[in-house]
């Protein structure tokens, strides 16, 4: 049994993380209520941008455009936007959203990565993998103009063929306690994503008229094309900032509930080790006693 001298400092250790991870919890939860606005005001322009652009392709037929339909010679290059937070201490919300690169269909060596956050710059260039950039001071507060200049760095990278293909890593804020790791393809639109689309234009009751540009395709989608790319990395940053926070409200709570369970485990411990070593004095003192007599 350890000594009521270990118990004690390592009760009081313990009691210091309690009250560290407590406080935690509580500046997470102010957070969290700020970015949950937020995220909850984003996401329907971000919902709405998405289904407007699937629908325009959904419309329009030989749909000719480099950053929609790809180009004829690919060579399998793929850029992950990955967005992590840039401190831990969240729980697995950091490891989830790596593994979905990590263990996807993204080898080391045709897979650039445009990391958002610290936890992910680092772990991915740990793992081998080719980050361009360093954009984590844009997790402390997202703003539009962050997404504009992220997405113009990903399609100048494809528009020179240097990718071919966008993806997007974040994890989506569902509630206070759910948050899902998310993956989705950007830019181009393969055909079977296409196909997808018009089969659920035609199955609803939107109207599946052909669509017409103004002035002409290519000027038109050359403005669009932009706008959908940075309404989707915004809305991607708004709610990961409240997936982030979420999780580490959780994550410190837990700690907190851990913490105190260790400290009534130790309080028995030391009180064990107190009376057995006031029952071994006082039969110390009464052997001694008989002893003298």
């Amino acid at each position: 049994m350890a000594s009521m001298r270990d118990i004690k400092r390592r009760r009081e250790s313990i009691q210091s993380t309690s009250q560290i991870t407590k406080a935690m919890k509580l500046v997470s939860t102010v957070k969290l209520q700020h970015a949950k606005g937020r995220a909850e005001e984003t996401k329907p322009y971000f919902d709405k941008m998405y289904e407007t652009v699937s629908g325009m392709l959904a419309k329009s037929q030989n749909l000719d455009h480099p950053l929609l339909t790809g180009k004829k010679e690919s060579s399998g290059k793929k850029g992950v936007i990955l967005i992590t937070s840039n401190r831990g201490l969240a729980g697995g919300y950091n490891s989830n959203v790596v593994k979905l690169v990590t263990k996807g269909d993204f080898s080391k060596e045709d897979t650039i990565i445009f990391p958002v956050g610290r936890k992910g710059l680092e772990t991915m260039k740990r793992n081998g993998y080719t980050c361009r950039g360093d954009y984590s001071e844009v997790m402390n507060n997202p703003l539009f103009g962050d997404a504009i200049s992220i997405g113009k760095t990903v399609m100048s990278a494809m528009e020179s063929g240097e990718i071919d293909e966008i993806y997007l890593a974040y994890t989506i804020f569902k509630n206070t306690v759910t948050h899902i790791p998310t993956l989705i393809k950007m830019l181009p639109f393969s055909k079977e994503d296409i196909e997808t689309i018009v089969s659920q234009e035609e199955s609803s009751e939107v109207s599946t008229l052909l669509m017409n540009y103004e002035p002409t395709e290519s000027e038109a989608l050359d403005y669009i094309i932009p706008m959908y790319m940075n309404s989707l990395i915004f809305g991607a940053l708004v709610e990961a900032v409240a997936s982030e926070n979420g999780a580490r409200m959780q994550a410190m709570d837990s700690a907190t509930s851990n913490a105190e369970e260790m400290i009534d485990t130790l309080g028995l411990q030391y009180n064990r080790a107190r009376q057995s070593a006031i029952t071994q004095e006082l039969t110390e003192i009464v052997a001694g006693a008989s002893a003298i007599e």
